[in-house]
């Protein structure tokens, strides 16, 4: 049986919360967050499941009625969210790169695009064998931990942006024990968002395409993802459906394996700082803005899939101009 961790806002103070597959909920006594949980739990050599188990049950929690009434926060956060690294991995799922091929085609002429050739060698190389190097991937940053909204919140788009485009993701959570050994606490469903007409101007402005908001999920999903995973996206806008998509995911839907993906970011000495946090989105296959849509404010971003029970849900905004200038000092 899976587990899943939640925090939940209970009486006005954030509780760890623990769920089943049978959606049954409750709160997880002695721990303020999820975080503290990991840490306990890397601390005493334990599983978080066993460090769940050893906690016992508190109250009982209605997680429907948490997430109608706005109370489930993200699964996980950094009292300080400059300690919190959110970064990804694209052209990582089988068909991932025939929209972004699409993208930068025209500019390459007939000429085989950048990201065709990223996708092949991800194809061929990136799923190696245990203990062997695979293909390295394509890898953006996103920011940090305060660029992460949770369920039912709004995703804001700069001013200057021109595109806010939605991402149906899965997302790897991990906590760098205190020796720099990356721990991978479980998955959550990811709303990557990102700006498709800024990157599509040029491959070049990829990385600031990526500057921007993204949601996680009210669920973490402790343990190991099933090999295939299937879900949907959907774009309402009052109450017409302007996009509405499966997506896949898991290792048998990729192009890389998710070992191989963790390496190639993990490899790199900043980001084994002790005590730190990173989400890691894994990449999609399924974009509206491939099939010509044009978001607007207001719409309604809804991503779903099993084996999570409850949906990530947000709308889009457009933040207000801020000025900024530079100051000789």
């Amino acid at each position: 049986m899976a587990l899943r961790l939640l925090q939940v806002k209970l009486g006005g103070a954030l509780a760890v919360v623990a769920s089943d597959d049978d959606g049954a909920a409750y709160v997880v006594p002695g721990y303020a967050s999820v975080y503290d949980l990991a840490n306990a739990a890397i601390g005493n050599g334990a599983t978080l499941a066993a460090t769940v188990n050893a906690a016992g049950r508190g109250e009982g929690v209605d997680l429907d009625a948490a997430l109608a009434e706005g109370r489930i926060g993200l699964p996980i956060h950094h009292a300080d969210p400059a300690h919190f690294i959110v970064a990804g991995t694209g052209l990582t799922h089988l068909g991932s790169a025939d929209g972004r091929d699409k993208m930068h085609k025209s500019a390459a002429g007939e000429h085989v695009t950048d990201s065709m050739k990223m996708f092949r060698l991800g194809v061929e190389g990136g799923k190696p064998a245990e203990g062997q190097v695979g293909a390295q991937p394509e890898w953006f940053y996103k920011g940090d931990g305060s660029c992460l909204v949770g369920p039912g919140e709004a995703l804001s788009s700069p001013a200057f942006a021109l595109d806010g485009g939605e991402e149906p993701e899965l997302a790897g959570i991990y906590l760098i024990g205190p020796d720099g050994t990356p721990f991978r606490l479980g998955y959550c469903l990811a709303n990557e968002f990102s700006d498709h007409v800024t990157e599509r101007g040029n491959y070049l402005w990829l990385a600031h395409s990526k500057l921007r908001q993204a949601s996680l999920g009210p669920e973490l999903l402790v343990g190991e993802l099933p090999e295939g995973v299937e879900g949907s996206s959907r774009i309402l806008r009052g109450e017409e459906v302007v996009f509405d998509k499966p997506f896949v995911s898991g290792e048998a839907n990729m192009s890389h394996s998710i070992r191989n993906l963790e390496h190639h970011h993990f490899k790199y000495d900043l980001f084994r700082r002790p005590g730190d946090l990173h989400v890691h989105f894994f990449g999609t296959a399924t974009l509206s803005v491939t099939d010509g849509v044009k978001t607007q404010d207001g719409d309604r971003f809804e991503i779903e899939a099993r084996p999570f029970r409850l949906p990530l849900v947000n709308t889009l905004a457009t933040a207000a101009e801020t000025p900024v200038s530079v100051k000789a000092l």
